[in-house]
């Protein structure tokens, strides 16, 4: 399932939580479908930290050991 096709399904399931209910199933599958959204949310996140560099005023890398530590295992340093 795409992410689009996820978020639709999740916001689906929320409107008719609003309006009639949802069913234990129904409610099972939202909440493992949000799980998902999640997942895929936070490994974007941190594929964006993981492509940042911080630099100070005087053109200095400044970056966080542990981000410089994080690229280097994953072989993006």
């Amino acid at each position: 399932m795409q992410l689009n096709e996820l978020i639709a399904r999740i916001n689906e399931l929320a409107k008719k939580a609003k309006t009639t209910g949802l069913t234990m199933e129904e409610a099972k599958e939202q909440s493992k479908l949000r799980a998902k959204y999640l997942e895929s949310f936070r490994s974007q996140v941190l594929n964006t930290i993981k492509s940042v560099k911080i630099v100070d005023p005087e053109g200095n890398d400044v970056t966080p050991a542990k981000l410089k530590d994080l690229k280097s295992k994953k072989g993006l340093h």
